[in-house]
């Protein structure tokens, strides 16, 4: 999961992009990258960090220029630590490329070895996403035989490269002295839109929330398998690149990854987890009587729409109970399990009034290794709660995710091979309610029809581009991003 936004503009963009990256930085946290174009050349600034951080008024002097591009990262496969990972990433031939990547490619490893023997282009990190610039630079050579590029050179090329790659992609591309290309893997798993401005600015980006958040209008989402070439004068061009697209969008940013004032593949967020909640106050009342529950409180922030609609449904006071300290970061996407741990005491305080005395059922968006749950349990019994029950607006997490999410180890996921009683106990609630996995599909497609399924494989383990194997899994985990804690560290995990 990353963040990602390209523009092509008659005037400067620098500014622009910081902007959108800025809306865009819950997507990630680890690095973050902008480049811009001026004339042929490309100026590009990147760097480990937060963007406000790598960014400073000397940086963004040094990004002239009408068309450009960014991302933040967060890093899933290759080294964290690296700044050479950071994107965006730069090729010189073809023409020159600059490329930013939002997804996971799951044959990066055989990508990689035929890039070497067979196009015989050399790559000089462990990440995918240069992988990926580099087999996008091999097709646009083979596609435009040397001559001039031309459309129907670009959509070819992107027809290729569809053919080579495996996994989940959203793409934004910048062809030097030609314009922006961006385009979106068969199966939509990873988002991007666009939208459009007054001024008559063009803006790709992974959430509507960038494009609102700078005064575009959202048009349209990017479609499954489409390409769109926006020319440096601003002409657009879109064509289908995909043999057989089907839209099948990651529901897990509906769960948690998305902002939920973001409306994707025309799924509003909020209005989702809303529906989640609804859903899930059923699985409540089968398991606890609402009589037994004196207050509903959310675990900030992805939480809160669907713990309203619970608390709603069933006639319960909704209660703020923790304070976010908004200045640390989401722990989900925090490389390093013990940085995790060590980060929910820091990042959540209890309000002692609303739990002392009080039965109170707290809702979080998910599940995942369970390690926040445990320190929140244990935070709101210390707040001198009776009872402390546990609901998630998101079914068990019981399986690896290959397509650009940080759980793909079976080990982490605290409900791989346990029973709901069995992670009830690990967690120390007293009661602990799930989704049902359908009942979620439903609530959230139904908000548009048009989606013909979800990529929900870290909750069903059916991986929609049905050409992943356990073999896959532990070769994607042989290359997976680990930090490297100290001894004491070590001891906390």
């Amino acid at each position: 999961m990353c963040g990602i936004v390209g523009v092509v503009s008659a005037t400067p963009v620098n500014q622009l992009i910081y902007d959108a990256l800025l809306l865009l930085q819950h997507r990630g946290q680890d690095a973050a990258g902008i480049v811009t174009q001026d004339g042929r050349k490309f100026f590009m600034h990147k760097a480990k960090g937060m963007v406000r951080d790598v960014f400073r008024t000397r940086n963004m002097r040094g990004l002239p220029g009408m068309v450009g591009l960014g991302q933040c990262r967060y890093p899933t496969a290759g080294n964290a630590s690296s700044e050479e990972e950071a994107q965006p990433f730069y090729v010189n031939a073809p023409f020159g490329i600059v490329m930013v990547h939002n997804g996971n490619l799951t044959n990066a490893k055989q990508l990689r070895e035929e890039l070497a023997s067979t196009d015989h282009r050399h790559t000089n990190t462990e990440s995918d996403s240069e992988v990926l610039v580099n087999v996008l630079a091999h097709e646009l050579a083979r596609a435009s035989s040397g001559a001039p590029l031309k459309s129907e050179d670009v959509f070819k090329a992107v027809r290729a490269v569809h053919k080579r790659l495996k996994g989940s992609y959203a793409v934004i591309a910048l062809i030097a002295g030609y314009g922006l290309l961006a385009f979106r893997d068969p199966y939509g798993i990873r988002p991007l839109c666009m939208g459009k401005s007054a001024d008559g600015t063009i803006m790709l980006a992974s959430e509507s929330v960038a494009l609102e958040g700078t005064l575009h209008q959202l048009e349209r989402d990017v479609a499954p398998g489409e390409a769109v070439f926006v020319h440096d004068d601003g002409r657009v061009e879109a064509e289908q690149c995909a043999e057989s697209p089907m839209l099948h969008p990651c529901v897990f940013e509906y769960v948690y990854l998305a902002r939920p004032d973001s409306v994707m593949d025309g799924i509003s967020v909020y209005q989702a987890r809303l529906n989640m909640g609804e859903t899930l106050a059923k699985r409540v009342v089968s398991t606890v009587p609402p009589s037994e529950i004196d207050a509903i409180i959310p675990i900030p922030e992805s939480s809160r729409p669907s713990a309203m609609q619970l608390a709603q449904l069933l006639g319960i006071p909704y209660r703020e109970g923790f304070v976010k300290n908004r200045y640390v970061g989401r722990t989900f996407i925090m490389p390093g399990q013990s940085t995790r741990k060590k980060s929910v005491r820091q990042k959540l305080n209890a309000i002692g009034s609303e739990f002392k005395g009080r039965k109170v059922l707290l809702v979080d968006d998910s599940i995942v290794r369970g390690t926040t749950s445990k320190e929140i349990v244990q935070m709101a019994r210390d707040a001198g709660a009776v009872k402390v029950y546990l609901a998630s607006a998101a079914p068990p997490v019981r399986y690896p995710n290959v397509y650009g999410i940080d759980m793909p180890t079976k080990t982490e996921l605290v409900a791989h091979d346990r029973t709901v009683e069995e992670i009830r106990q690990v967690i120390g609630a007293d009661a602990l309610i799930y989704q049902d996995v359908d009942a979620m599909k439903v609530a959230v497609g139904k908000i548009n029809p048009a989606v013909q399924g979800f990529e929900a494989s870290c909750f069903d383990g059916e991986y929609v581009t049905g050409d992943i194997s356990d073999v896959d899994i532990s070769a994607i985990n042989a290359g997976r991003n680990e930090q490297v804690e100290d001894d004491e560290d070590a001891t906390l995990a």
